[in-house]
């Protein structure tokens, strides 16, 4: 049988059709395996020329207790949840989170990598920046034997560990909110359309569209390359300056709502009677907003807990099998920027 480099526990169980729990306790002679099932497991580790993590080993010693963490803002509510999940779930294991920002920079993320790694982390968790569109400079840290898992913003054709939510299933629900309060005419707010987050959310939207019998105008596709307020502002004035303007919009963060809120009030249009409104993120701002805004809840702390539970199954420090890809759920939450009485 051919060997091959990086060979992991979960490479041996797949092959042996068992849990990766059960090779790790096989290989290391622990009385609740039988001894057939650990002869057959260091026979195909022999054959594979499989390796012991001595990173991890080195983790157990103490050695290294540092996750790396890349995201775009820190002071993104979302974003916030999310470490603030990876911050909980290292700490109970005891390990600490170090965190940098790319400000959607490519080059900067290049750059914070870089530093990462230098610095010797156990591990590293990526969001990444809407410039990034390649990955060499995390390839680094797969070749090195340390662990990378990708969260919320996800490579298109990478082959890695990912923890992320359906963007079409829950753009498609918030669409369909708007439907089923009246709206025909729904205009979209996506972000930069190199990632694939966002091309996903836009195909949800076509596809409830599509289900409904509602037609598909381009004019109503509109587009930012960050998403920030300011860029709502211009968002808003282009949709609802518009021949035909759009009676719901979805928006693909809450800061463009919020702003779009705020200029349609400007222009005396009436929220919800004649614009309903459907933001992404459910952050505190929604409930702030008058009138508050509806938004897609996304589970930022759940996703990172699992992201740092990931990293932790592929360095074997916990003894657990966790899917190489894990989706969590999305819910729409109406409120009154939408809901027609």
């Amino acid at each position: 049988m051919k060997k091959k480099s990086n060979v992991t526990i979960h490479d041996l169980a797949r092959q042996l059709g068992v849990s990766s729990s059960t090779v790790s306790r096989a290989l290391k002679n622990h009385a609740s395996i039988g001894e057939e099932t650990t002869k057959a497991v260091k026979r195909l580790a022999e054959e594979l020329g499989y390796r012991p993590n001595f990173l991890a080993v080195s983790l157990r010693k103490q050695h290294s207790t540092n996750i790396g963490v890349l995201v775009p803002h820190i002071n993104r509510p979302f974003i916030s949840s999310l470490v603030s999940g990876m911050e909980q779930a290292a700490r109970e294991a005891g390990y600490s989170v170090l965190i940098s920002q790319s400000y959607e920079s490519h080059d900067i993320e290049i750059g914070n990598a870089s530093a990462f790694f230098n610095s010797r982390i156990c591990g590293l968790l990526v969001s990444c920046a809407t410039e990034t569109t390649k990955y060499d400079h995390i390839q680094q840290f797969k070749e090195s034997g340390i662990p990378v898992v990708f969260v919320d913003r996800i490579p298109e054709k990478e082959d890695c560990y990912q923890v992320m939510i359906d963007n079409r299933e829950a753009t498609f629900k918030a669409t369909e909110h708007l439907i089923q309060q009246g709206c025909r005419r729904i205009a979209h707010y996506g972000g930069p359309p190199q990632q694939l987050m966002y091309r996903q959310r836009r195909q949800g939207y076509i596809d409830a569209l599509a289900k409904h019998g509602l037609p598909f105008d381009e004019n109503l596709l509109l587009t930012a390359n960050k998403l920030t307020p300011e860029e709502g502002f211009v968002l808003a004035e282009q949709a609802l300056s518009l021949a035909n303007p759009p009676d719901g919009i979805f928006a693909a963060n809450d800061n463009t709502a919020v702003s779009t809120i705020l200029y349609a009030k400007s222009k005396g249009i009436r929220i919800p009677q004649d614009l309903a409104i459907i933001g992404f993120n459910d952050d505190p701002v929604c409930t702030i907003i008058e009138p508050n805004l509806s938004s897609v809840h996304q589970p930022g702390v759940e996703m990172g807990k699992m992201a740092v539970k990931q990293l932790f199954n592929i360095l074997d420090i916990e003894i657990t099998d966790v899917p190489k890809i894990t989706i969590l759920d999305t819910y729409v939450v109406p409120r009154a920027s939408s809901v027609r009485s």
